[in-house]
């Protein structure tokens, strides 16, 4: 069980760090506008937030059934974050 919670928690950095990258993105288009608009800023920095708490909870107790929902709140959040940059 332990070593299943330490590859989730890794395994949820990563999707923090991802998200963090698109947060931060600062390159610039051909027309002088930002690759990431600052709206898709808030959407990645909001599903920073969630990745951290549910790397909180998950540190903190192991209830398979509440990490199960967690996780499929925080892949529909990416997906639809992911549709938003490729609509762009």
């Amino acid at each position: 069980m332990q070593k299943t919670r330490l590859k989730l928690l890794r395994d949820l950095e990563d999707m923090f760090n991802m998200a963090k990258g698109y947060a931060q993105n600062k390159e610039i288009t051909k027309t002088d506008e930002p690759v990431v608009s600052p709206k898709q800023k808030q959407i990645w920095i909001r599903i920073m937030a969630y990745t951290g708490q549910v790397m909180n909870s998950i540190s903190k107790s192991f209830d398979e059934a509440q990490v199960t929902k967690d996780l499929e709140r925080l892949e529909k959040l990416i997906n639809e974050a992911m549709a938003k940059e490729e609509s762009r």
